[in-house]
């Protein structure tokens, strides 16, 4: 996992900048408690911090591969699950390696490939390259966004980070938030490359960045594409489950503890009971944790999102699985606790949340981080199968805005007055910016031949959510996780289930009339009853009237 940071300045000998750099680097401490390190060299310096999950002794970072033409050193973060394979064919080319790591492998798959090297990864990851035998950056990100990368263009180079706080360490970038930043903030979308700052952008979902003299120039290796599905509903819920079969027994690699996040919903259940399944053919059980609330179960009231508690459902996959179940019970003290909404938003980087949500996913995490350094978590299956209400809604399938934002207000009460003064929204105008980023973000549909009207209408509300929502969400988990020092893996945004349950027609994704048939076929054999016929229910809120009166005298 870990952190990286960097600063390319083709102006300046970067040899004396220990000290800067070593602050941009320790701004992400919680990122990598494990180790930290440094690599300096006239035109680039590097920053890493560790938080070490396979090969413990030998994936120390910044790596450098000297070459005759000079070094080539990288900084990498997040994890490539498809390594062994990428290591053998690499041994086959004549590479010789000193660790087991992936970073390694993915070093000398530049060193074999270059930049066409993306197109090979599976995995969560970003990642820079300094490559000194030409002067050259390369900042790869995966291509679903799982992993946050930032970049600051300056007048002589650029500043990088998995943070933007490890990019305003630096002297050399502004700390300043114009309208459109403010705009960005209040509007519940993830417009892609912005990122709040003027003069930050982000590296960009399934894009590589290479900086050099001459500037910088952005390509695309990947993205979410219209290809015909020819399967029938059979062989198609047989293939769903053979690719969720091979992806989570390529996330549980690990050389330390690890274990699944279980809610008791399809998404949660599913993967956890496939790793119990892979995991008991070792003699192994696999650990899941569930948050949960004092009195929450005993006293639950439905409400309009949520018709059931979680932990019956829980218990009920945990016994089936046989898993190693533990619930993190949380009281509303903790949740209204100051200093865990001061974390919360530190790990952000920003004044926005979602309250008690935020605050029971750090305190969640912090707890899993004492037993356990990664989990596997269900998200983006919602995205992926498409599991939201928003989908079945009438309403929302034909509005001509984010299908979320159409019986929720957009932009946290700004719109209404309860954030912002009747002069400043006018002035932000959220409206009409979150209008203009609907229009920018259906323009990349792509249309099959043939394809009737309201199959192209299903299919540009999944690749809304698979390109703008679901970015939300993924950044919000992985700042909450790592803000501990805890890996958390998404099996359901492998690329390969992604491109291929996005090109199912959603008469096939919805068969049986309810959401994410697909998924609950592939998976039924391994599920409980209960959770097979469970309506989905999202992320727990408190009920307690107690957090409220906590929250007001915080």
């Amino acid at each position: 996992m870990c952190g990286i940071t960097g600063w390319v300045s083709f102006g300046r000998d970067l040899r004396s900048e220990h000290a800067t750099v070593d602050a941009m680097t320790e701004t992400m401490s919680c990122r990598g408690p494990d180790d930290r390190g440094t690599w300096l060299s006239e035109h680039a310096a590097l920053g890493h911090r560790r938080l070490a999950i396979i090969d413990l002794p030998g994936g120390r970072q910044p790596m450098a591969v000297p070459t005759p033409d000079g070094p080539v050193a990288m900084v990498y973060s997040g994890e490539t699950y498809n390594f062994t394979e990428l290591r053998a064919e690499l041994v086959g080319r004549g590479h010789r390696f000193d660790t087991y790591s992936d970073t390694e492998v993915v070093l000398h798959g530049y060193l074999e490939w270059g930049d066409a090297l993306a197109e090979r990864l599976n995995g969560m990851y970003a990642f820079a390259i300094w490559d000194t035998r030409v002067n050259k950056l390369v900042m790869i990100r995966d291509r679903m966004g799982i992993k946050p990368f930032y970049y600051y263009e300056t007048p002589d180079g650029v500043l990088f980070g998995s943070e933007p706080k490890a990019i305003l360490a630096n002297p050399g970038a502004e700390h300043t938030v114009t309208l459109d930043g403010l705009r960005e903030l209040f509007a519940f979308i993830k417009t892609p490359g912005h990122a709040i700052w003027e003069g930050m952008r982000e590296v960009e979902p399934g894009t590589v960045v290479t900086v050099t003299n001459r500037g910088l120039r952005t390509t695309r290796y990947w993205t979410l594409a219209t290809r015909e599905h020819t399967d029938d509903r059979a062989t198609s819920i047989a293939h769903v489950r053979e690719l969720l079969d091979d992806i989570v027994r390529r996330q549980l690699v690990a050389d330390v503890p690890r274990c699944t996040l279980l809610s008791g919903g399809l998404d949660s259940s599913a993967m956890t009971a496939i790793a119990a399944q892979q995991l008991a053919a070792r003699g192994e059980r696999v650990r899941s944790f569930a948050v949960d609330f004092v009195g929450q179960t005993e006293n639950f009231v439905p409400d309009e999102l949520r018709a059931t508690p979680d932990t019956p459902y829980v218990h009920d996959v945990a016994a089936k699985s046989r898993t190693e179940h533990q619930d993190i019970v949380l009281d509303s003290d903790q949740l209204a606790d100051p200093e865990v909404r001061s974390r919360v938003i530190r790990a952000r980087d920003l004044p926005a949340g979602l309250g008690d949500l935020d605050a029971s996913l750090h305190l969640l995490f912090k707890a899993i981080r004492g037993q356990s350094t990664v989990a596997l978590s269900g998200e983006s299956a919602d995205e992926v199968f498409g599991g939201y209400k928003q989908f079945f809604d009438p309403e929302a399938r034909k509005a001509d805005t984010f299908p979320w934002l159409v019986h929720s207000p957009g932009s946290f009460g700004a719109d209404d007055g309860a954030i912002l003064t009747e002069d400043t929204g006018k002035l932000l105008d959220l409206d009409g910016y979150i209008h203009d980023s609907y229009v920018s973000a259906v323009a990349g549909v792509q249309r099959l031949d043939g394809e009737s009207d309201f199959e192209f209408r299903m299919r540009t509300i999944s690749y809304l959510h698979l390109t703008r929502f679901v970015r939300v969400l993924l950044d919000r988990k992985d700042r909450a996780s790592m803000s501990v020092g805890l890996e958390v893996r998404v099996p359901f945004c492998d690329h390969r289930l992604v491109d291929y349950v996005y090109n199912a027609p959603w008469a096939m994704k919805s068969f049986d009339g309810r959401e994410k048939s697909l998924l609950r076929e592939a998976t039924a054999d391994v599920l409980p009853r209960s959770v097979y016929d469970r309506v989905k229910s999202p992320y727990p809120s408190t009920q307690d009237p107690a957090y409220v009166a906590a929250l007001q005298l915080a």
